[in-house]
């Protein structure tokens, strides 16, 4: 948070954030053409398309699975939004987090709550507790690859936020910083309504919220075993082993999902995984094996979306 608040001071163009999206971006685009040739002769071979195909359906499957997650943690929250509706509707929203300001997906699931009857602030609630149960069952899977100078000690650490104590003043500063969300094509007065709860008492959550945490994981699973076919397709599991690329894939996902300014993780998800396998992957088959999982996971949304609409139209 202080490098964004330095990236202010300094009056960079645009803030801070875009230029670390971009200059993630730039470095991979450059990691790219120094190897370009190198990735290019690991063209796949039928073997390689059918593990392709294989990871796309997986993927396509996790954003189901993610949206199954979302609604679990509705009905924690005591939210009225029954599945068949929870469900399109996350999965059409995805593909707007690559739009510029990477909260439109957020703003579309806001905006559907508050039309079921959900309070500003329980709708924000939702939307902004769902990405940070995300990351933290990420960060608990890194402890699979290993100590790893120390990561795999700390990472489970980030449990701890579940605590009331600790999760109930995060989720107080996130909906400050998040409000003018609940304005966006709304009555930008309802805005002043998100830190306030009936009576103008904010309702606090009682308890760690250990099941929707939970319905984060097969999610993950699913988007790793989506990773994983890339992987069979250009590379060889074998030098640093299922943990380490279990481990790498979960830290960079988690970066990816945090980093303000980068739309879907585009550009920090590569750097980060990048960074953690150098060395103990050729480069070349870790570019290719990114440049066919960022390909995959983009027509995975797009295809899922799809879906979703089409179902969405054949309803009365």
């Amino acid at each position: 948070m202080r490098v964004f608040e330095l990236g202010r001071r300094l009056r960079l163009p645009g803030g801070l954030r875009p230029w670390v999206a971009g200059g993630s971006l730039l470095f991979v685009l450059w990691a790219l053409v120094s190897h370009g040739r190198q990735v290019l002769d690991l063209a796949p071979d039928q073997r390689g398309w059918a593990l392709l195909l294989i990871g796309l359906s997986l993927t396509v499957a996790a954003q189901w699975l993610n949206g199954l997650a979302w609604w679990g943690l509705l009905r924690w929250l005591s939210l009225p939004l029954p599945w068949q509706e929870a469900l399109p509707l996350y999965v059409r929203t995805n593909l707007l987090k690559y739009l510029p300001g990477g909260v439109w997906h957020l703003v579309g699931r806001l905006r559907l709550l508050r039309q079921r009857g959900s309070s500003g602030r329980q709708a924000l609630v939702a939307v902004l507790l769902e990405p940070l149960l995300m990351a933290i069952a990420a960060l608990c899977l890194v402890p699979l690859g290993g100590i790893q100078g120390g990561l795999g000690l700390l990472t489970p650490f980030a449990l701890l936020l579940l605590r009331p104590a600790w999760l109930n003043p995060l989720l107080e500063r996130l909906l400050r910083q998040k409000q003018s969300l609940l304005g966006a094509g709304e009555d930008p007065g309802e805005a002043a309504t998100v830190t306030a709860g009936a009576n103008g008492a904010p309702p606090r959550l009682q308890g760690p919220p250990w099941q929707p945490l939970l319905l984060e994981f097969p999610f993950l699973g699913l988007r790793f075993a989506g990773f994983a076919s890339c992987v069979l397709c250009f590379s060889e599991p074998v030098g640093p082993g299922w943990g380490v690329w279990l481990a790498a894939f979960a830290l960079a996902w988690t970066a990816g999902l945090v980093v303000p300014g980068a739309p879907g993780g585009l550009g920090v998800f590569e750097l980060v995984l990048l960074t953690r396998l150098r060395g103990q992957v050729p480069e070349p088959e870790l570019l290719a094996v990114l440049v066919s999982y960022r390909l995959i996971s983009g027509l995975a949304e797009l295809l899922a979306a799809a879906g979703a609409a089409a179902d969405s139209r054949n309803k009365p």
